[in-house]
This record gives C-alpha cells, sequence and structure tokens, in this order.
C-alpha cells in the first residue's frame, strides 16, 4: 500500500440498481447500500465511528437515524446532509472530515432518494419498470420571473441556456456546439449504459429518436435530460493509519482519495440571483488538481455531472479536460466515448444510469472506484488508475473527488 498514514481510502462502497423501486421506502434503499458497503469493506457498523446521511427529500426527518435503527444504533454522531445535487458528496465529506480530524477511524457516507414519479424537481422525467421507457414528469423549462442573468430558476432552463451560452461564445466552424452535438453526447452515454446493469435504463438511442423526441428546454430533448428514479449508494472510509493494519485484501481493493472538495458559488457581481455553474466547478476541479498533484491529463476516466446533455459539454470545459473554448472540438475528437483518451460517463451518465439526487454523488464514485479496482466487468477501462468524479446541485454547491488506485 503506498501513501502516507493521513491519507484518506475509501474501504468499501456500492450503489443499489437505480430505477423504480415502487415496493420499497427510503430506509429499505438506504440500508441495503449501507450493508453493501459494510460487507464490501469488511466491517461492521461496531467499527464505524461517524455518519454522514444525505437525502434531499428527507434529511430533516433524521435518514440517518432511521437507517441506524435498521443496520445497527450505536450511539456515534449522526450528520444528516442536504446539499442539492451535491448531497451524496457532501455526506461523504462529511466522513472524510470525521476520519482526517481523528474522530473516528471508520466513517459512513450513504445517499438515498425515491423521486420515481416525482414532478417538483424540473428534470426529464423518470424511468418505468420496464427500465427501458421514459415517462415525462416535471415543469418541464417553467420560466421563472426574468430578474436574474440567465432569466429561469428550473433545471432545463438553466442548464439549457447555458449550454447555449457557451455555444454562441465560442462558435467558429472547427469548434461549433450545435443542437447535433449537444444530441450526440447523449447519444454517448445511452450507448456506454447497455454496458451497466445498476443503471435505470440501458437502451441505446439513434441519433434521430435522440432529436426527434419530445423537446424539454431547447436544445434538451427528453432522452437529453436526467431521470428522476430511486436509489442510494453509500461507502466506507478510513485513514491510512488505520488501513496499515487491515489485511493485504483490503489494502489491495482500497481506493486513495486524493482530493475531496466542495465549493459553492463565489461573489459574482452580474448573477446574485441564480447559480453560476461554471465557476464553482473550475474553483473545485483547480483545487483538487493541486490538492492530488494531478492533472486533467492524467485521468483515466470521469464521472461529470451530465445532468443535461448541455451541461457535460460545459463541464469539459470548466474540469479543465480541454483548452477554454475546446469543449465541442474536444468531443467531436472521440475523446469522451469509453475507447477515447479520456473517457466521460461510461456507466452512462445521468441521463442514463439515472439521477436519485443524493446518491448521485457517490455513485459516481461508485463507478470510478470499480475501475481503478479493476472490478467493472464490461465496461472496464484497462489500466484505469486514476480518475475524476464531478457533482454539481444549483443552490449552489459542487462536489469534486479525485480518487487514485493502491500501488
Amino acid at each position: 500500500m503506498a501513501g502516507n498514514a493521513d491519507d484518506i481510502w475509501i474501504l468499501g462502497i456500492t450503489m443499489t440498481k437505480f430505477g423504480k423501486h415502487a415496493d420499497r421506502d427510503v430506509v429499505d434503499l438506504a440500508s441495503e447500500a449501507v450493508q453493501g458497503a459494510l460487507a464490501d469493506a469488511g466491517v461492521t457498523m461496531a467499527d464505524i465511528g461517524i455518519i454522514g446521511a444525505g437525502s434531499l427529500m428527507n434529511a430533516s426527518a433524521g435518514v440517518g437515524q432511521q437507517v441506524q435503527k435498521q443496520v445497527g444504533q450505536t450511539g456515534i454522531p449522526v450528520y444528516n446532509v442536504a446539499n442539492a445535487c451535491a448531497t451524496g458528496a457532501t455526506a461523504l465529506r462529511t466522513a472524510i472530515m470525521g476520519v482526517k480530524s481523528g474522530e473516528a477511524e471508520f466513517g459512513l457516507a450513504f445517499g438515498v432518494e425515491k423521486l420515481a414519479g416525482a414532478g417538483l424537481l424540473g428534470g426529464g422525467g423518470q424511468a418505468k419498470k420496464d427500465s427501458n421507457t421514459w415517462e415525462p414528469k416535471g415543469r418541464f423549462g417553467a420560466v421563472a420571473p426574468v430578474d436574474g442573468r440567465i432569466g429561469t430558476d428550473t433545471m432545463p432552463g438553466v442548464f439549457a441556456q447555458i449550454g447555449m451560452e457557451y455555444a454562441r461564445r465560442y462558435d467558429s466552424p472547427s469548434s461549433r456546439a450545435d443542437f447535433d452535438l449537444f444530441a450526440r453526447i447523449s447519444e454517448k452515454n445511452h450507448a456506454h449504459s447497455t454496458l451497466n446493469p445498476l443503471a435505470a435504463y440501458s437502451k441505446r438511442f439513434t441519433l434521430d429518436e435522440i432529436k426527434n423526441d419530445v423537446m424539454i428546454a431547447y436544445p434538451n430533448t427528453r432522452p437529453m435530460c436526467s431521470a428522476n428514479c430511486d436509489g442510494a449508494a453509500a461507502a466506507v472510509v478510513t485513514s491510512g493509519e488505520r488501513l496499515k493494519s487491515l489485511s493485504k485484501e483490503q489494502q489491495k481493493r482500497a481506493i486513495k482519495v486524493s482530493a475531496s472538495i466542495l465549493t459553492s458559488d463565489p461573489y459574482d457581481l452580474g448573477c446574485q440571483v441564480l447559480p453560476n455553474v461554471n465557476t464553482l466547478t473550475r474553483n473545485a476541479a483547480k483545487q483538487a488538481y493541486e490538492l492530488a498533484g494531478v492533472g486533467p491529463e492524467d485521468l483515466d476516466l470521469v464521472e461529470l455531472h451530465d445532468c443535461f446533455a448541455t451541461a457535460e459539454l460545459v463541464h469539459y470545459d470548466n474540469l479543465g479536460l480541454c483548452e477554454p473554448g475546446g469543449a465541442a472540438e474536444f468531443f467531436n475528437s472521440g475523446a469522451t466515448w469509453r475507447d477515447g483518451t479520456t473517457p466521460v460517463n461510461v456507466s452512462g451518465g445521468l441521463q442514463s444510469k439515472g439521477h436519485p439526487i443524493a446518491a448521485t454523488g457517490i455513485a459516481n464514485i461508485w463507478e470510478v472506484c470499480h475501475h481503478l479496482r479493476g472490478e467493472a466487468g464490461d465496461r472496464q477501462i484497462e489500466g484505469a488508475k486514476v480518475g475524476l468524479a464531478h457533482v454539481i446541485g444549483l443552490g449552489s454547491a459542487c462536489g469534486v473527488h479525485i480518487l487514485e488506485a493502491a500501488a
């Protein structure tokens, strides 16, 4: 095992299948994820010293304590967190800070949500029970009072306009972001999803099917939007010092957290009403690269927050995966496909894997961890050693984690 005693390592991690779980509640789903993470780590609830419990819809109800009653009520501190789409990443960071401070030897984090059928999120839809079809839900593209720089406070409207703003700013014959390009980003993610058995649905769409589906907020059609669904994910973390005392197998499968960063919007005179999803991501990525001692060129895969196809494009740039203004050219090079130089959203992303909000931040990390362990099955990125997981929530919050395989 490489690394220092004060390093943080993911010892165990799991996610449930995302989709529609009509016969299971939030506690059921979270308990499954927690028990899976504990088993994967080779520890029990008796070893856990702190819990970060994430649920956007259930944090105020004490979801962490509810889950404790199912999996082991040991009197340890529980932090119930809600931080928009960065809720899961925030829960994980809470557990990491608890371990890093020396308060606990092992920390547990989970994120859970039941959103199948929810109409309040303004998302692209929900996965039906057969996992291969869509059912539209939400306030698609509804316009808020035009008192912000962007002019809408719903997710489809915000991210549609952010994508179009980027397209206009960097428009050129060699680097043009248009409707066809945004649809091809979605085509990639749906193709990747066919190899992910835990995705909410795993149907490959043709480009024409994507472009001719229901328009939600131009240029994002329904398959280009994340799907509201049910699901949970959980992780167990420990320190480098504690890891040294564990078995060789546990050390071999542990994944180093080289950076765990959480940011919010900086002051911006021109946009105090609506979030600036670009700047806080850029700031998070810069801090993460500096802390981890790596650069974008070192990444073997990236799981980024593609809540909409337009979001994926701008985050290529925000995460430094390409030159400023070069996101369209970067995508057109084929780099982001799973056989490209920088595979992005090999899981299928939020557009296919689904987006049970609080679970997403940890689920993105789950995907990266499994490639770094060499356990990703048919979608394995061979030789993967370093990966990045990114989530962003309107509100605003951005989480970036850089992960490395044990040497």
